[in-house]
């Protein structure tokens, strides 16, 4: 079991927050998010993180669930996530930009932290669905 803490992508330019902020996920706990927008969730090793948010009632973007589009796709902050077989993402964007597909990605560790709805980032409109 893995804890994944989230923040909505949508949120940084409201609150003046940036993916390279050190402190970004302090910044979220204090802000009084709606749950939505920031929260955490249990996720177990064999479960995709869109499925356990899925299965709390959490509206998440998506498109395909299979890897080939950009709509799922999350910047891990801290820890890893372990992607099934994708076809969409540079290798760049995975090992750099630390870009993961939450439709085809289990926690990698203990404790996770990702910003979700990062398919607005102009480096991955163009794989959008």
């Amino acid at each position: 079991m893995s804890s994944v803490e989230y923040l909505n992508y949508e949120l940084l330019d409201d609150h003046g927050w940036t993916l390279a902020d050190e402190n970004l996920f302090e910044k979220a706990r204090t802000a009084e998010l709606p749950e939505a927008d920031h929260g955490t969730i249990e996720v177990d090793e064999d479960e995709y993180i869109l499925e356990a948010m899925e299965a709390t009632g959490a509206d998440w973007p998506f498109s395909c669930r299979a890897g080939a589009c950009a709509n799922c796709a999350a910047i891990i902050t801290e820890g890893e996530i372990e992607m099934d077989m994708q076809q969409i993402l540079s290798d760049e964007e995975v090992a750099e930009r630390n870009v993961r597909l939450t439709c085809i990605g289990r926690p990698g560790a203990e404790e996770v932290q990702l910003v979700f709805n990062a398919k607005h980032l102009d480096y991955l409109q163009n794989r959008v669905i």
